[in-house]
C-alpha cells in the first residue's frame, strides 16, 4: 500500500510521558474523533470529529524525537477518541515509525472494525508491536446502553487480531452495576479463554475524574451517582477473569 507523505491526523492532543499507555516510557498521540458514546468517558471532547490539531505522520515523528532519550523502553502509543477512524495515518506512522525501530502501540476499542476492509488492518498490523484493547462489556444490549453502540465489530475486531496472532493486552474498565455483573465477567471470561494471543488481562478501576470535563463542556454526566468500585470489588473482577487464565503472561519487551 502505497501512502503520501502528506496524511494527515486530526490530533486531540499528545502526552510526552506516557506510563500507562502500553511497556515503558511512551508518547502517547490521542486522535480526535470516537463512534462510541461511552457513559464514562474521560475524553468527553474528544468524541467530535471536528477538525482540532493537524499534523502529518513526519510532524509526529519529529515531535517523538525531540524526547527519544526518554522512550529508550518504550515507544510510540496512539490512542482517541478512536483511533482506527484515521486508519490510514496510522499505517503511515507505524511503517515510519518501524523504520526507525521505534515500538508501536494501538490504543482501541475496536468498534471500526469490518470485514469488508480486513485489508486495511492487516496493512496497518504489519506496523504494530501491541493492541491495546478495551473490551467494556460482552452482553450487547448492555454494550449498547453504555456506549450507544454495538459489540459485535468489537469482538469481531479481538477474533480478528486472534487469527493474526497479533500480540494484545485486554483492558476492562469495572464500573458499579454496569460492567462488574458476575455473570457479564465469566461470559467475557469465556471469550477471552478462546483466544490464544493475549498477554494480559487488565482490570482498571472506574473514576470520576473526568465529570467536571462533561460539566464544563456543558454535558450532563450521567453516572454522577455511581461511585468507584472498592478494592474487593476490584480483586473479585480479576479473580474471575485472570485467575488460571493459561496465556496470561507479562510482556517484556
Amino acid at each position: 500500500m502505497n501512502l503520501s507523505k502528506d496524511v494527515f491526523a486530526n490530533v486531540h492532543h499528545i502526552e510526552t510521558f506516557g506510563t500507562f499507555d502500553g511497556p515503558g516510557i511512551r508518547y502517547v498521540l490521542f486522535l480526535q474523533g470516537c463512534p462510541f458514546q461511552c457513559q464514562y468517558c474521560h475524553n468527553r471532547d474528544s468524541w467530535s470529529t471536528d477538525k482540532n490539531k493537524i499534523m502529518t505522520s513526519d510532524e509526529v515523528l519529529s515531535d517523538f524525537e525531540k524526547f527519544s532519550h526518554f522512550y529508550k523502553n518504550g515507544g510510540i502509543t496512539v490512542s482517541g477518541g478512536e483511533p482506527l477512524l484515521q486508519i490510514h495515518f496510522l499505517i503511515d506512522l507505524f511503517k515510519k515509525a518501524k523504520q526507525r525501530n521505534i515500538h508501536t502501540c494501538l490504543d482501541t476499542a475496536g468498534g471500526t472494525y469490518h470485514e469488508k476492509h480486513s485489508d486495511l488492518f492487516i496493512e496497518l498490523m504489519r506496523y504494530t508491536d501491541l493492541v491495546l484493547l478495551d473490551l467494556k462489556q460482552i452482553n450487547e444490549a448492555k454494550h449498547l446502553s453504555l456506549t450507544k453502540q454495538s459489540n459485535t465489530q468489537v469482538l469481531a475486531f479481538a477474533r480478528f487480531l486472534n487469527d493474526i496472532k497479533k500480540k494484545v493486552i485486554i483492558r476492562h474498565v469495572l464500573v458499579p452495576t454496569i460492567t462488574d455483573d458476575e455473570t457479564d465477567l465469566k461470559n467475557l471470561r469465556l471469550f477471552l479463554d478462546g483466544l490464544s494471543n493475549v498477554s494480559q488481562i487488565e482490570i482498571l478501576p472506574y473514576h470520576k475524574s473526568g465529570i467536571h470535563k462533561w460539566k464544563n463542556l456543558g454535558f450532563t454526566y450521567e453516572l454522577e451517582h455511581i461511585q468507584e468500585p472498592t478494592k474487593q470489588m476490584v480483586e473479585n473482577a480479576k479473580i474471575i477473569l485472570t485467575k488460571g487464565y493459561k496465556f496470561n503472561r507479562q510482556i517484556v519487551e
